[in-house]
């Protein structure tokens, strides 16, 4: 969302910002222009009166939301806006997996999916696979979909990957994860596979950066594996882009993943993957990439092997500069943010 503020078109866009909280790291990189409106709630279900005034007081062309319970209360909110405001939400993940699984009322969050969505004027989705997940398992008309994978900064990423030094110590091979510590990130699987990438690089180190409800869940099961001198827990880091830079290897061991913008992040730096083949976007995002590998998700022995194998061949094997340029165009941000601009505006893409 910070990204897409940054580079709409202020010619024929005034954005603004709608917070259920106005906190967290991100305010600080808001542009100056976006006027940020704190709802002052901290649940989805007590916003609906401050997001009904506060379409009123703007009456905007355009409303986008994102995030599951976001999107719902958005929609349920429509008959009480202003007429002839074009509502698009956003979905990130794969509902199936984020909201179906091992959940006790899966079929409260299918009849919701089914009954709720339709009502948007355009679903977005990071990826193919979500767009199919809602048609195939939710009934949303096709028509109603379209893709558009997160955008991806690059000149941004690369000036600041070269804005600091390089953040390890020692030989090394130094790996990297990125991402929240939660069960569906799968550092667990990670730290399991850590052993035996050891047991081939004695000196691997592997700093993970994020926040998340599983910190002290991983901190335990490093020291019960013995590895708190190689697996380091470095929390939120605001530029994560010299980690990327500098690391041998990005690991992504999700259990699912709609559109991991880390993988992007990692190749336009040059630095090999390797993923789980989880449900969600990674293989779509992947194909064709010569410097990055998937794996079968949940398999620590395949995750391991994959990474040795990596380290082994690739070792910072950059792609040739055409076909690493062909490669990224797909998440190019300004691209990526016409195609949003064509939504708000009510024209059709050609995804």
């Amino acid at each position: 969302m910070v990204m897409l503020l940054r580079h709409l078109d202020r010619s024929r866009f005034e954005p603004h910002l709608a917070l259920l909280e106005a906190v967290g790291p991100y305010l600080q990189e808001l542009p100056a222009d976006v006027l940020l409106h704190d709802l002052k709630v901290k649940r989805v279900r007590r916003a609906f009166p401050a997001l009904i005034r506060l379409a009123w007081k703007l009456r905007p062309h355009a409303i986008l939301s994102t995030l599951c319970e976001m999107n719902m209360a958005a929609v349920l909110s429509r008959p009480f806006l202003p007429p002839g405001i074009r509502l698009l939400i956003r979905e990130g993940a794969s509902p199936s997996a984020q909201y179906i699984q091992g959940s006790k009322h899966p079929w409260v969050w299918k009849r919701l999916y089914r009954w709720l969505y339709p009502r948007a004027d355009r679903i977005i989705c990071v990826g193919d696979f979500v767009a199919d997940d809602l048609a195939n398992q939710f009934r949303v008309p096709r028509r109603k979909l379209v893709r558009i994978y997160n955008p991806v900064d690059i000149e941004s990423e690369r000036r600041l990957a070269n804005a600091a030094g390089n953040p390890y110590q020692g030989s090394g091979p130094h790996l990297v994860a990125v991402g929240r510590l939660s069960k569906e990130k799968g550092l667990d699987i990670l730290l399991d596979a850590m052993l035996r990438v050891r047991a081939a690089f004695p000196q691997a180190q592997l700093t993970i950066l994020g926040e998340g409800e599983l910190k002290v869940d991983l901190l335990g099961q490093r020291e019960k594996l013995g590895l708190n001198e190689s697996v380091h827990l470095m929390g939120f880091q605001p530029n994560p882009y010299p980690y990327l830079k500098h690391a041998d290897l990005l690991a992504l061991p999700s259990r699912f993943d709609a559109m991991p913008v880390v993988v992007i992040e990692a190749l336009a730096l040059g630095t090999p993957v390797v993923a789980a083949d989880c449900p969600g976007s990674v293989r779509e995002i992947l194909r064709d990439c010569p410097i990055a590998r998937l794996v079968q998700p949940s398999d620590p022995q395949a995750l391991a092997e994959a990474i040795v194998s990596t380290l082994n061949s690739t070792k910072r094997q950059l792609l040739p500069d055409e076909k690493l340029e062909a490669y990224l165009s797909r998440f190019e941000v300004k691209a990526r943010v016409r195609d949003y601009e064509k939504l708000f505006e009510g024209l059709e893409l050609a995804c």
